[in-house]
């Protein structure tokens, strides 16, 4: 006789034999947002028919191949819905990009992928499953941060080891700059990648020299008399990128200059083939994520390549050669049947504020990145799987970039080993992967801006929680769209809409009370740059910089380290 007894987020498996009590423990189930629960009452048994019958046809899949299926991520920042993967629209944009072109065409092309509105929140909802706000890195990170991912987040990295996998990623980072974010910290067996974003290209000598970072380097200028701070506003030991392995201490790869950081990228790319190589070979599944940098604000293009000529358009170019290379080398390794391919952009164009030559489009929605509005939050994504994927799909269900999280957990066989004593708001979306158009499991998207809720979304239907009119006070705000009529967010519906007033209100109420339940973290800080075995000179004394700094002031390093800066709750990105 069994019988199960819950304790808390965790289940006793209580056996009974010749009178005999045995106990066995089992991880709960996952914990989600409170609007799944809403669907699942609704859909439970749909979507419990349909598991079993995914479940037979994942294990015959392993039954194939002799093991779980290999993972690969690619996430490229700042651009919107559209602008890949519709080469009809392509030929009024002038670029294409055939390779990811025909990955849509091959595979699915999700037409309502939301992601966070920037491109650290987006990273680390996509590694750990939730919502940024929830482990405090709903911000974008500038040097020094000196803060980034928690230690005790579970990333999708520990979660895939766990089950057997290799894990490597190659890079753009944007975790933050201390040593406990370091993805090679965060569970990846391999990692070269960039702690900051595409802005340390022109943090050099060289980016001072053209105008593209004012003052970053006093060597350029002449001695200022009048400078009584030094480093002052300037970032000194300012780390590019590093490489490290799992249990090892960091390397820092190359140096802050734009020499070395147009070499990031291809050599991401050699060792993401590499990487894929060597476990193919070694019949080890693998997960592999390519993040890359992509643009270099100070590159100049003498011979351009696409009609349009823009950095973003030239860029693409290699990101989209890649892709097709990287597909062409899973068919000759064998592998491609036994490998799931998901590529996307990280939010929406930079539309405020972008550097020159950019040539970012904003298209059918309003705003971009930092924008809480479709524009910003809406991207391009495919996903391929010759065998398991139908071709040719245009899926129009709502996904978001946390789902992937759960989903990828789900195809490892490694759902146990996600945690069960916090909110996980990633979604398990394997029946839309495998079914297709219309078997999401997720109807709505809360979208924040910084950590503060900015909108929620439920089917056709948004509500803005920020910005609404005047006329909100009075419990009437002009805050409610039909995306299906108004897809750029400028004509609310106050009188059509506002019978769904109250059942927004219930949504956030439900949303609000799990955090009050599960309240959010914050992020964890530190000194930046420690745990590298060949820090410069430069880099190992800003921990004394800091130091200095406060020396004889009425607080410790830890206090201000951790002080949270007014204003910070809003999403500090490039505007509104």
């Amino acid at each position: 006789m069994m019988r199960v007894v819950k304790i808390g987020m965790f289940c006793l498996l209580l056996t009974v034999s010749n009178g005999v009590v045995t106990a066995q423990s089992q991880v709960g189930k996952i914990i989600q947002d409170a609007e799944y629960y809403i669907l699942e009452a609704q859909n439970g048994q749909r979507w419990a028919a349909e598991d079993k019958l995914l479940d037979e046809k994942l294990a015959t899949l392993r039954k194939k191949h002799g093991q779980p299926p290999n993972i690969v991520y690619i996430l490229w920042d700042d651009m919107t819905f559209g602008a890949v993967g519709f080469p009809a629209l392509q030929k009024n944009f002038g670029f294409t990009t055939p390779n990811l072109n025909r990955m849509a065409r091959e595979g699915i092309n999700f037409t309502r992928m939301y992601s966070e509105p920037s491109c650290t929140p987006t990273r680390v909802a996509f590694l750990t499953g939730r919502h940024p706000v929830r482990h405090g890195m709903g911000e974008v990170g500038m040097p020094h941060e000196m803060a980034g991912l928690r230690a005790d987040e579970v990333t999708i990295a520990e979660v895939l080891s766990k089950e057997g996998y290799a894990t490597a990623h190659f890079g753009k980072g944007h975790l933050g700059d201390i040593e406990e974010s370091y993805p090679h910290n965060q569970g990846f067996d391999e990692t070269l990648f960039t702690p900051m974003n595409q802005i340390i290209s022109q943090w050099n000598r060289t980016g001072d020299a053209v105008g593209a970072a004012r003052g970053f380097s006093p060597e350029n200028y002449p001695a200022d008399p009048y400078r009584l701070d030094n480093p002052g506003l300037i970032p000194t030991g300012l780390v590019m990128a590093i490489e490290g392995r799992k249990g090892e201490q960091g390397k820092e790869w190359e140096t802050p200059t734009n020499e070395s950081y147009r070499k990031m990228d291809p050599e991401c790319e050699k060792r993401t083939v590499d990487f894929i190589r060597k476990n193919a070979k070694a019949g080890k599944p693998f997960f592999v994520e390519y993040w890359p940098n992509l643009l270099n604000l100070i590159k100049t293009y003498p011979k351009k390549s696409t009609q349009a000529g823009t950095m973003v358009s030239e860029e693409m170019q290699y990101l989209d050669a890649f892709v097709g290379d990287l597909m062409q080398e899973l068919k000759r390794l064998g592998i491609a049947e036994n490998t799931l391919v998901v590529a996307m952009a990280d939010n929406g164009p930079m539309v405020h504020s972008p550097p020159p030559q950019f040539g970012m489009l904003s298209l059918m929605y309003r705003g971009g990145k930092g924008d809480f509005t479709e524009g910003g939050v809406r991207v391009p994504a495919f996903a391929s799987w010759p065998g398991m994927i139908e071709p040719g799909q245009t899926v129009a269900d709502i996904v978001h970039v946390t789902d992937l999280y759960t989903t990828f957990a789900r195809l490892a066989g490694a759902t146990k080993h996600i945690p069960g004593d916090r909110v996980i708001d990633g979604i398990d979306q394997t029946a839309l992967l495998l079914n297709g158009d219309t078997h999401s499991r997720r109807d709505y998207v809360f979208i924040y801006a910084g950590h503060t809720l900015g909108a929620t979304v439920k089917g056709r239907y948004k509500r803005h929680w920020l910005g609404s009119s005047e006329g909100a006070s009075s419990g009437l705000p002009e805050a409610y769209y039909d995306l299906y009529v108004d897809t750029r967010e400028d004509n609310p519906m106050l009188i059509p809409l506002i019978h769904t007033q109250g059942q927004f209100n219930r949504m956030r109420a439900r949303h609000e009370l799990m955090k009050k339940k599960y309240p959010d973290k914050k992020k964890a800080y530190g000194i930046p740059y420690t745990g590298l075995s060949n820090a410069r000179p430069e880099t190992k004394a800003i921990a004394d910089h800091i130091r200095r700094n406060i020396k004889n002031m009425p607080f410790d390093v830890k206090e201000y380290l951790e002080f949270e800066i007014p204003g910070s709750k809003a999403d500090p990105d490039f505007g509104k």
